[in-house]
């Protein structure tokens, strides 16, 4: 008969067998699994097929789960499954983010709000806002240069005094200190324009020890002779001088410099190699988007504002010097009137000089200023440039779009961005591959934000996903039918929650409002 002691060690051993098999059990268990699909996790790594495994809003396994239970499954055989794509250069308005249809249909997951220096300058107050009011995506907020200076230094073209740069400081730390990603500036509008270099540098110092970027709308100035390239380094002297990652922001090579894409990627990893990271955005478009007064009026002419422009159109010797700056820069930066679509009324600047019969493109920008202030589709650059700075790879994707309304819409790239990057310039052209081209939209853009947990597909990060058909993956807006929904984004998983289900927006609002810490540094992913 056995012993009191043996009985008590075998009834141990059994327990401990069956609760080792209750949590290899309850270990097999998920709430989601994606079953079945090419995973591609973000790193650049070669597509493997895989089953991902979620728990809550987590990642827990990548692999074979083929005998794991899910409380939900996604059939993902013969589609490819990623991390969802972040979008480090969004003009996210408050209206759009709560539902944000236009860009979970791209894949998009995650934004970085505050683009060209503009937005709230109260971070803090700005995120609570947005969380309160519900999310469909998760949200980042960055440093708004632009609204700092106008707020402290106003419409005009003046020097701060140094009080005024103390409480520009100010602000910028305690954006920082509120949460902010980085510090975003658009130099190449006004009055942010009129800041010197020792200005901006002495205001961003303080951001130095946060280990952060600075990203930037490069100033095109006529001294430069409207120089992308003289724009770009500035961008760099910049960052250097402030200890932050500098990145040129809807990066481009503009009407006299196209072509010049190769020089200016070897100057930024020239850079790189001597241990001074250089990055960039680019969407894959050859027009842009902005307020039509914005880059073809000169500095001088639009300083104190609307009002005070408006009023030196009045007279006729300086109308006269507008004009011909005007025109300079039309020629300079663009392709053309015929490439400067008006928004507001949808023809284009030519169409505008045909009907007035004006022969000049600056007195035809003049006249309808002063009527009205719209904004404008202007084309730009050159496709081999464009297909460089595409396969670059320290050059992420991004859309310079709203998670909008689409009465909002004007411009393909709000609708288009991301898929038209996989369909085009990956399944069609080859320019860069499948991993090469999902890095650029996750883990890099993670990797500049600092972003530990999101931007791979791996045990432990949270459970963004998107489940996509490499076969149809395409867009079809246009600047016509600007609205027109991207076709292949299948399943969006945003936190673990179903944000785009069998290629419906399910309007749930599972988006987070995201905070950095001094821990979140940025890094150039390797």
């Amino acid at each position: 008969m056995p012993s009191p002691s043996r009985i008590t060690s075998t009834i141990t051993l059994v327990a401990a067998l069956l609760s080792a098999g209750a949590l290899e059990a309850q270990s097999d268990r998920y709430d989601v699994i994606v079953r079945g699909g090419m995973v591609i996790d973000g790193t650049g790594a070669m597509p493997r097929r895989a089953d991902v495994g979620i728990r809550g809003d987590r990642i827990v396994r990548v692999g074979d789960l083929s005998r794991a239970q899910g409380r939900d499954v996604i059939d993902a055989r013969g589609k490819m499954v990623a991390p969802g794509f972040i979008n480090v250069h969004s003009h996210a308005d408050r209206g759009g983010l709560p539902t944000a249809a236009n860009l979970l249909s791209q894949g998009v997951t995650t934004v970085l709000m505050n683009a060209d220096g503009n937005g709230a300058v109260a971070i803090g107050s700005q995120l609570d806002t947005l969380a309160a009011r519900g999310l469909a995506i998760n949200a980042a907020a960055s440093v708004p240069f632009n609204s700092i200076w106008s707020t402290v230094v106003g419409p005009r073209d003046v020097r701060p005094t140094d009080d005024q740069i103390a409480r520009m400081q100010a602000l910028v730390l305690a954006a920082l200190e509120a949460g902010a990603f980085g510090v975003s500036a658009g130099l190449d509008y006004k009055p942010a324009y009129f800041a010197t270099v020792d200005e901006v540098n002495r205001i961003l110092a303080v951001a130095k020890p946060w280990g952060t970027f600075f990203t930037n709308h490069d100033r095109v100035t006529p001294e430069s002779g409207y120089s992308s390239v003289a724009g770009m380094q500035e961008t760099m002297r910049i960052g250097f001088a402030t200890g932050m990652v500098p990145v040129f922001t809807h990066m481009k090579l503009q009407g006299r410099e196209q072509g010049r894409a190769k020089g200016m990627l070897d100057t930024m990893h020239a850079e790189t190699r001597r241990g001074r990271w250089v990055a960039g955005d680019v969407y894959p478009y050859l027009s842009g988007q902005t307020m039509l007064a914005a880059l073809i009026i000169p500095g001088w002419a639009q300083d104190g504002g609307v009002d005070a422009m408006r009023e030196r159109f009045r007279d006729p010797a300086v109308r006269a010097r507008i004009v011909t700056e005007a025109d300079e820069a039309i020629a300079a930066r663009f392709t053309g009137a015929a490439g400067i679509l008006l928004n507001d009324d949808g023809t284009t600047l030519q169409q505008f000089m045909d009907r007035e019969q004006i022969m000049s493109a600056g007195e035809a920008v003049v006249r309808v200023l002063e009527r009205r202030m719209p904004s404008a589709i202007l084309g730009f650059g050159a496709e081999a440039d464009l297909v460089q700075l595409i396969a670059d790879p320290d050059v992420a994707i991004a859309c310079d779009c709203d998670a909008a309304l689409p009465e909002r819409v004007s411009h393909p790239r709000y609708f288009g961005t991301f898929p038209r990057v996989l369909g085009r310039y990956v399944r069609e052209q080859r320019v860069l591959s499948w991993q090469a081209a999902i890095r650029k939209m996750t883990w890099l853009p993670a990797s500049l934000m600092g972003l530990p947990d999101r931007g791979r597909l791996a045990p432990g990060m949270l459970a963004d996903v998107v489940v996509f058909d490499s076969a149809t993956v395409i867009d079809q807006a246009t600047y016509t039918q600007p609205t027109a929904p991207s076709l292949g984004i299948e399943q969006v998983l945003l936190n673990g929650v179903f944000a785009m289900r069998d290629g419906k927006v399910t309007r749930v609002q599972a988006g987070r409002a995201l905070r950095r810490t001094r821990s979140m540094v940025s890094r150039r992913p390797r």
